[in-house]
This record gives structure tokens, C-alpha cells and sequence, in this order.
């Protein structure tokens, strides 16, 4: 299993380089970074000096989306990067969530996704592709590989990872969950033609290491991570509208919870203290992250890769940044590390 750390681009930029040469020594393969060029900076400016101050970290953003830059530039950008520091980056994309709506958008279509996947994914490796109508290619381009790794929830967007992605996203750490989205992932990837092993499955979740598991400790941790519950809610209210509440192609395990979510705010997104995640129960948080001692960690990361995990990539948006990339760097990654990442 590889690790992954995923953070915000708060400013100043120089702290997120910093915790990410730190997951580095602490064995972390991926270094991945929220994009939503509103709220925070600029991540592909950022991954450059990630990757100028790191050897191997492979970097990325979870997630971009097709709307906020056009194609080609997505695709110059990772291009430019990897001609600059080696084949290091991986694209994680979605249809937007906090970039679009903040902008006053809507989320990409899933065909739109689609077409976007394929554009950017040809372009930054060399190839002609077609954007909106005219065929392009960048002629500098030698060389440059590119994974694209889909981000996804509902049962359309699960069965396209499966057809097109070379990784899938899973924002959720619940064993329930990644099984039975995996499942429909790998299933739809054989339908395809393809071999299910060659999608690479990244579970994305916060984690907070106590020392124990007392009451005091774990209500902590808890508060700490249940903006999580929040920022997954917005993509199950958008399944929910989509299916409806009873609907057997989405698990009332994902969507049940957000019956008592009323409006979301995103000045506070992806922040502990939300005040809009008030409405996420313990439960929800305790099955979608992981809180508690190391042995807690380990027993679901354990879990989550015997269902065919093969990174976790942990969100660091808690006071406990520095605190968890070393806990998992002295007691984690040497436990359940394969080997070498590729990208």
C-alpha cells in the first residue's frame, strides 16, 4: 500500500512544500493538494516547488475538474512539469465541486468529464486531440506520462472510472463503501475489456492519531475531522437529487446521513469547526475517516487493502498536521508499505 498526503494551499506556500518534504521523509509516495482557485492558492505553482524540493513524491491535484482552465492548459501544465522534474505527476479530476460552485457554476456533466479525461490525458502525453472542434497537439511534448485518476461516487460515474480512468478516487475510508464501489468499479473496467487490476484504487480520508482511546481523546479527534462528513455530503446531495432517497443504485450507508444537512457554506469548507457539519454524526465520522490509536489505523488500513486499496491518502486539515505524517511515518508506512510507487 502507498501513502498519500493531501492538503490545502493556504498560505503562506512555503508550509505546504514544507509538509510535504516531511510526508516524504515520513515515506509518503503522493503528494496531493485540494484545487479551487478561489479559496486557495494556486496549486500547480505550488507543485512546482514540491517538486523542486523532493525526489521522488509524485504529485497531483485532488481534484482538478474540466470547467476552471481550458484543456490544453491543464494538459501544457502537467507536460511542463514532468519535462521539468521527470514523469511525477498524476491528474486526479472530478466534475467540480467547491472550484465550480464558488464561481457560480455547476458541476461538469459526466460526458464532459469523459471527453476532458481523454483530451488532457493525450495532449500531456504527446498526442493530437480535439478541443472544441480544432485538433491540437504540443509539439514539445516528448516523452511525458500522464495517469488520470477519476474521482467518484454514484453508480454512472463508478461504471465510468471503470471504462476510462487509470485510477479511481474514493473520498472515504468506510470498508462497507469501498468495497462495494470498487466492486462496481472493477466490474465495469472487465466489461470494458480492460484487466480490473490495472485501475489503481486511491482511498482519500482525514486521520488523526491519539494516544489512546479515551472519551476526551476521540471526542477530539472526532471534532477535528467531521468536516469530512460536510464535504462528502455535497456530492450525496447531488446523488440524492439525482436517485432520490430510496433508490438501490446508491447505499443508504452513504446518503442517510444528510437528512439533517441544511445548506453548506464555502467560506468554511474543508476546515474543522464547520459550522455546517454540524449535522454529521459520530458514526458517519468514525466509518468515513480514521480516529484513534495506531492500532485503530492499522486494523482498517489493513481492511481497505485486502478489498484492493492500493494507496491511502490521508487529509491533513486538523491542529494535528505534522503530529500524523510522523505518526504514520514511525508506525504505519513501514507496516503496510509494498515497495516503490509508480505513477
Amino acid at each position: 500500500m502507498d501513502f498519500g498526503l493531501v492538503l490545502q494551499t493556504d498560505p503562506p506556500g512555503a508550509a505546504t512544500v514544507g509538509l510535504m518534504r516531511r510526508a516524504e521523509r515520513n515515506g509518503f509516495r503522493y503528494g496531493w493538494t485540494f484545487d479551487s482557485a478561489v479559496l486557495w492558492q494556486e496549486p500547480y505553482v505550488i507543485h512546482s516547488r514540491i517538486l523542486a524540493n523532493t525526489q521522488r513524491l509524485i504529485v497531483g491535484p485532488m481534484v482538478t475538474n474540466p470547467g476552471t482552465r481550458t484543456w490544453e492548459v491543464t494538459a501544457s501544465t502537467f507536460a511542463t512539469l514532468n519535462e521539468m522534474y521527470g514523469n511525477r505527476t498524476v491528474c486526479g479530476i472530478g466534475r467540480g465541486d467547491s472550484a465550480m460552485r464558488v464561481a457560480g457554476r455547476k458541476p461538469n456533466t459526466l460526458a464532459r468529464l469523459s471527453e476532458a479525461m481523454s483530451v488532457i490525458r493525450d495532449l500531456a502525453e504527446g498526442r493530437e486531440a480535439v478541443v472544441d472542434g480544432t485538433p491540437l497537439r504540443l509539439p514539445w511534448v516528448a516523452g511525458s506520462r500522464l495517469p488520470v485518476w477519476m474521482a467518484a461516487y454514484g453508480p454512472k460515474a463508478l461504471a465510468m472510472a471503470g471504462r476510462e480512468a487509470d485510477g479511481f478516487i474514493l473520498q472515504l475510508a468506510d470498508p462497507y463503501l469501498t468495497e462495494w464501489m470498487v466492486k462496481a468499479v472493477r466490474q465495469a473496467a472487465a466489461d470494458a475489456g480492460r484487466d480490473p487490476d490495472e485501475v489503481t484504487v486511491c482511498v482519500a480520508a482525514p486521520a488523526y492519531v491519539t494516544e489512546d482511546a479515551s472519551d476526551a481523546a476521540m471526542a477530539h479527534a472526532r471534532e477535528q475531522c467531521r468536516w469530512f462528513g460536510g464535504m462528502v455530503g455535497n456530492h450525496v446531495a447531488d446523488l440524492v437529487a439525482r436517485y432520490g432517497e430510496e433508490s438501490s443504485l446508491v447505499p443508504a450507508a452513504l446518503t442517510s446521513y444528510i437528512k439533517a444537512r441544511h445548506g453548506y457554506d464555502y467560506a468554511h469548507h474543508g476546515r474543522a469547526g464547520n459550522p455546517d457539519t454540524e449535522f454529521v454524526p459520530d458514526e458517519i465520522v468514525d466509518r468515513f475517516c480514521l480516529v484513534g490509536p495506531v492500532e485503530t489505523h492499522l486494523e482498517r488500513l489493513r481492511a481497505l487493502r485486502e478489498l484492493g486499496v492500493d494507496q491511502f491518502a490521508v487529509y491533513a486539515m486538523h491542529d494535528a498536521r505534522e503530529a500524523v505524517v510522523d505518526a504514520y511515518g514511525e508506525h504505519i508506512v513501514p507496516v503496510l508499505h509494498d515497495g516503490p510507487a509508480t505513477s
